[in-house]
């Protein structure tokens, strides 16, 4: 459907969705810098980075040399962050009703079950929040209860009391403790994370879905353009955004045949998260209608390495939607067991949320996964990976129990 193309990609128009994430975008920005170095030096090319414009998407221009091409690319970042951080106020209380509704959503449905059948990485991240939330709760409740047992056997009842009324202030004291510590422990993060899709069963939240058609906006302003590759990257969360923008884009006939290559690049999904829950009919709809489109290319990238995708398994089939025709996505493993050398590694294993950002960091023992040839380099998505195979390992059945695209 897209134009005939240059043999070598000169110029691309780049956008990445990021997940779940409530920190400024400018911290893609410096990954990219940092990493795309380290990349470059360990694989023989030239990469450098310059500011881009912050509106009304942040971002910046990267200039490579490549297998002795000049390539020009326009990132640009489809910011969601404010939305998140506004899903993330809430008070203690409110997190923890969170989590009594979060879990009886994907016990009850029986969709916690079925995800146990993919990876147990990411059903065990998924109950990490949880896990830790309540182990919190208990050590506030055994501290409250050690003041409230003391008081009583000083003072008898008065004592009690008195110990009672510390031990609740240090009830609450320890509890905000943990709160304000979370960048460490992490359990209000993904509690909050997996709420904002439980809580709508999921379906997108209308914030969500008007700043979606922003994004389609932009992507549709690009394939206007003479750019010779359109790349949209999806990380975490943001691949099944990504699912749901393009086949927008394409229903409403915004992807010009004589136009730009129009590519996708999902990385670490966790679209069963989300497809797998009863109301998530416009994703599985989404999922279904973009498999089977020539508009574009589609390659999804895990690696059993990360804990907290559902690595390897194909977001279409495991959906339960997979159509005659598909064509889409294209699944295979970046390898972080032998694209890492043993020493790197060893350093990284158990870095479980390092390793969840792996696809957008340097490999010291590089095989052909690298976001950096894939974003800055000569290649379109489609030619470089024209002749890979899918990996063998990969899980393309249907698990999902709901399998609905319609209300």
């Amino acid at each position: 459907m897209s134009r005939a193309h240059p043999r070598s990609v000169k110029n691309r128009q780049v956008f990445y969705i990021p997940g779940y994430d409530p920190i400024h975008p400018r911290r893609y920005r410096e990954l990219y810098r940092k990493e795309g170095r380290d990349q470059a030096a360990i694989s023989g090319y030239d990469i450098t980075l310059n500011p881009g414009e912050t509106k009304p998407h942040y971002g910046w221009k990267v200039d490579a040399r490549i297998d002795g091409t000049d390539v020009h690319a326009d990132v640009s970042v489809l910011v969601w962050s404010d939305i998140v951080r506004d899903s993330m106020d809430a008070s203690i209380v409110d997190t923890y009703a969170q989590l009594l509704r979060t879990a009886w959503i994907y016990i009850g449905s029986g969709a916690l079950r079925r995800l146990m059948r993919l990876r147990k990485g990411p059903v065990i991240a998924a109950l990490y929040p949880v896990g830790m939330l309540l182990t919190q709760l208990l050590i506030a409740l055994a501290l409250w209860y050690a003041l409230f047992a003391v008081g009583h056997g000083l003072a008898g009842g008065v004592g009690a009391v008195i110990g009672a009324a510390i031990g609740l202030a240090a009830f609450v004291a320890i509890l905000r403790w943990f709160k304000a510590k979370d960048g460490k422990f992490f359990a209000y993060y993904l509690m909050h994370d997996y709420a904002y899709s439980a809580a709508s069963r999921g379906a997108n939240p209308a914030p969500l879905e008007a700043r979606m058609k922003s994004f389609q906006d932009a992507i549709a302003a690009a394939l206007q353009s003479d750019v010779d590759e359109v790349l949209v990257v999806g990380h975490s969360s943001g691949a099944h955004l990504g699912v749901s923008i393009l086949s927008d884009l394409i229903r409403d006939g915004r992807v010009p045949a004589d136009g730009p290559k129009l590519s996708f690049l999902s990385l670490g999904q966790v679209v069963p998260m989300v497809s797998f829950l009863s109301d998530a009919h416009r994703l599985r709809g989404d999922l279904q209608f973009l498999s089977a489109r020539d508009e574009l290319t589609w390659v999804d990238v895990t690696a059993p390495g990360d804990g907290c995708a559902f690595a390897l398994c194909d977001p279409v089939s495991v959906s339960g939607v997979a159509p005659d025709g598909k064509r889409w996505p294209l699944v295979f493993s970046a390898q972080f067991t032998q694209s890492l050398s043993p020493e790197r590694w060893a350093e990284l294993r158990w870095k479980f949320f390092r390793l969840h950002f792996q696809y957008l960091c340097a490999f010291d023992r590089p095989l052909d996964y690298d976001y950096f040839q894939i974003t800055a380099g000569p290649k379109t998505l489609a030619e470089r990976y024209a002749d890979r195979p899918p990996s063998k390992s990969r899980i393309d059945h249907a698990v999902s129990k709901y399998t609905s695209v319609r209300p």
